[in-house]
């Protein structure tokens, strides 16, 4: 939602996550992969080798990584001078303060929201409610919100802390505050975004919410709670999630642990049943992938099909 609002402003040129930044942190200098088509680990100390022989040393290499990310970004706008960039990657949290040594000066937005709205949104649009599914696949909230916190925490850049909470309750304000931090000046074009061309097509984000509306709504904010108050089994593992979580993170990001609960406890959450998720043929295929990849990992038979699946189709595509 947040970056559809800022690619409505006329300056800014938004779009899918691209995550350029990403594997470019992984190369060995910085941190390694753990897993790659070549030796990695000695690559890694290669290249960290090679970097202490440069003039600058790691400067020097910041400085590359740099170069090439201007020249991709740089695309994006050759033909518009002035405008801005919005690299919009939700994974960049993880590799924070790889991308601060690569761009000292950029103007970062960090995005927060109630650890338990993250869950059941991230569950409900990639996993059709499984939380479980959704946990073994991708613990989010363990690596998010502490990665999240150290932004704000070291708060080494320019940045502006935007909660999700406060941006749908008054989104005029927040917009204008954010703009601000951009230089560029406020548009009200950002506030219905829904109405504005979108240049760059959709990409791999949440697919479910968004598209609903044409400007911010409060009607998520606490529909994590109406969701966890009728499942006792969805709170209590959302609750075992963030008991894993350091105190001092969530105060960071906004949700302090002594008020976390408040809405589910009180009148507006647990006395309220969940919605029932409505029919769409993107949630039709969530939920055959969750099967699907649920009957692979327990049948035997099934996995050596899809092995010869894999190689048939290799076997046609190859050049």
């Amino acid at each position: 939602m947040l970056e559809r609002m800022l690619e409505a402003h006329s300056m800014i040129v938004g779009g899918p996550e691209p995550h350029l930044l990403t594997p470019l942190a992984h190369l060995g200098v910085w941190d390694k992969v753990d897993k790659a088509p070549y030796d990695h680990v000695l690559a890694a100390e290669a290249q960290k080798a090679f970097v202490q022989r440069l003039p600058g040393k790691e400067q020097d290499y910041w400085a590359a990584c740099r170069a090439y990310a201007d020249r991709l970004y740089g695309g994006l706008v050759s033909d518009a001078p002035g405008r801005l960039v919005l690299d919009k990657t939700p994974a960049y949290a993880l590799v924070a303060p790889f991308i601060e040594k690569v761009y000292p000066d950029a103007r970062y937005i960090v995005l927060t929201r109630h650890p338990a709205a993250i869950f059941s949104s991230y569950a409900n649009s990639f996993f059709d409610g499984d939380y479980a599914a959704a946990r073994a696949y991708n613990p989010i909230l363990e690596r998010y919100v502490p990665a999240l916190a150290g932004v704000l925490r070291r708060n080494q850049v320019p940045l502006v802390h935007v909660p999700y909470e406060d941006l749908v309750q008054d989104p005029e304000a927040w917009m204008r505050r954010i703009c601000g931090s951009l230089d560029v000046p406020f548009e009200p074009a950002m506030i219905e975004y829904g109405g504005a061309k979108r240049e760059s097509g959709d990409g791999l984000g949440d697919p479910t919410g968004v598209h609903l509306h044409s400007r911010p709504t409060t009607e998520s904010v606490e529909k994590w709670a109406a969701e966890l108050g009728a499942d006792r089994g969805k709170r209590a593992m959302v609750q075992a999630m963030i008991d894993k979580i350091d105190p001092e993170d969530l105060e960071i990001i906004g949700h302090p642990a002594g008020a976390l609960w408040a809405a589910l406890d009180g009148p507006s959450g647990a006395a309220r049943p969940a919605a029932a998720p409505s029919f769409s043929f993107y949630r039709l295929q969530r939920k055959a992938i969750v099967v699907l990849r649920q009957f692979a990992r327990t049948s035997p038979p099934f996995r050596k099909l899809l092995a010869r699946i894999r190689l048939a189709c290799d076997v046609l595509l190859r050049e």
